[in-house]
């Protein structure tokens, strides 16, 4: 079969394991390793690739998890010829070891309750280098997308702020979509959930997980930039007040 390079997910799930495993690779007869490589082969990353029994073998499996254990910085003998994702998934596994372990379960809780295989790709996924290079990964990455577009979770969060008395605008820059645009904009903003997936893990969401925002500010939170994909409300408030300090000095 034509060789199918290791996407991000994939290599969140075998960074995880050899992680877990002290930074030591697996062989492939290891129940660890039989048990990724089923896994691997049931993501809906690959359509019918996994038909193919050579596809993520346990044997290319092992050998993925050597890769992985030879690009930790002390590893005493040779790299292997592992690529720059295998080398990148080590380096975010280093600096931030926590969420990385977290982001592999919420895949893995994913998987298992069946959601990830419900959700279609989105038609400009494989175009979006966002989607692709996301730290927690694409599938993550589709599935809180997935949540927040959730109709029925939206206008229930919309009735709530109403119900309270708020105003209907975006909690980081108040753009008022009604006062803008007039009847068009009245009732609409989008939602964004403040704490992500590999965090809060897949459970129900309530409506104080939920923040009202424009399209913009609901796209800088979720913006791929200098190793983070998610950011809450109060972030991003903070990257505009940096922005405006910096346009501030450059002007003085």
């Amino acid at each position: 079969m034509a060789q199918i390079s290791w996407v991000r997910d994939e290599l969140l799930l075998a960074c995880a394991l050899v992680a877990e495993n002290d930074w030591h690779e697996l062989r492939q007869g290891d129940p660890q390793v039989l048990e990724l490589s089923d896994l691997l082969r049931s993501l809906p990353l690959h359509g019918d690739a996994a038909a193919d029994q050579r596809f993520r073998s346990p044997n290319s499996v092992s050998r993925k998890t050597t890769d992985i254990a030879t690009a930790h910085p002390h590893h005493a003998g040779p790299m292997t010829k592992g690529g720059r994702a295998t080398r990148e998934i080590v380096a975010d596994f280093l600096e931030h070891p926590s969420e990385m372990l977290a982001a592999a379960r919420a895949l893995r809780e994913g998987v298992a309750s069946g959601e990830l295989h419900l959700i279609p790709a989105p038609v400009d996924e494989t175009d979006d280098p966002e989607s692709l290079e996301a730290p927690e990964g694409r599938l993550l990455r589709r599935w809180a997308l997935h949540r927040e577009r959730d109709r029925g979770l939206r206008s229930r969060k919309i009735q709530h702020v109403r119900t309270l008395g708020q105003p209907l605008r975006c909690e980081v820059c108040t753009f008022d979509f009604g006062l803008t645009y007039g009847p068009l904009g009245a009732g609409y903003v989008e939602v964004h959930h403040v704490t992500p997936l590999y965090v809060s893990g897949p459970r129900k969401t309530r409506l104080e997980d939920l923040a009202l925002l424009c399209a913009n500010c609901h796209r800088m939170c979720h913006r791929s930039h200098a190793g983070q994909s998610w950011r809450t409300p109060d972030d991003l408030r903070k990257e505009i007040r940096l922005a405006a300090g910096h346009e501030a000095s450059r002007i003085s």
